[in-house]
């Protein structure tokens, strides 16, 4: 089976909204069976999230108040790329200035595409570990609290519901799976 027997095609792209994290555009495309539709999407900069490993089946996570589900979520470390950033750059940026720690490793896991029906947003998991202290530097509009997590006590919030944060429940299913079984690292052949 071919993918162009998928693919849509752009006639006209509006960008309807530019924020500074994000724009949003309003498209007119041709679908396979050549009739027409329209797509709205956000673009988004792409983002990289972070495993921080504390040793001994522990992982650092954070909590802080996110505004748009108006609660406080305990994530995994996470942040917008900046430009020209690598996202391995971006993980050691974010987590230094999120949790005053860096990373002396960080190998990528996997990429994450968030949320595909309207967005073009890619975060890019990784591993981080031998993690050294340094002083946290948190954005002026963060108030960040982090917090060391056994991954069984974290399992345990996942299932239970009290993490609901996408990216968070991607890598907690990928840090149990490092932790207990050493599996680490893309399959590079499925990118």
């Amino acid at each position: 089976m071919t993918e162009n027997k998928f693919e849509e095609q752009a006639i006209e792209s509006v960008r309807v909204y530019d924020g500074r994290l994000l724009q949003v555009y309003r498209d007119s495309v041709r679908l396979p069976n050549g009739h027409t539709s329209g797509r709205e999407w956000i673009k988004h900069p792409g983002a990289a999230v972070v495993i921080p490993y504390l040793g001994k089946g522990r992982i650092l996570l954070v909590r802080q108040y996110r505004y748009p589900v108006r609660r406080v979520m305990l994530e995994l470390p996470a942040g917008k790329m900046d430009p020209g950033e690598s996202p391995a750059d971006t993980v050691r940026r974010e987590l230094a200035e999120e949790t005053g720690f860096i990373p002396q490793k960080v190998t990528e896991v996997a990429l994450i595409h968030t949320c595909v029906g309207y967005s073009d947003e890619r975060l890019f998991l990784y591993w981080a570990d031998e993690l050294q202290r340094c002083a946290a530097q948190p954005d002026e509009d963060e108030t960040i609290e982090i917090a060391p997590t056994d991954i069984d006590v974290a399992m345990e919030l996942l299932r239970c519901g009290e993490i609901t944060d996408a990216k968070t429940l991607i890598g907690l299913f990928w840090a149990e799976d490092i932790i207990r079984h050493g599996r680490l690292g893309l399959c590079r052949d499925r990118r």
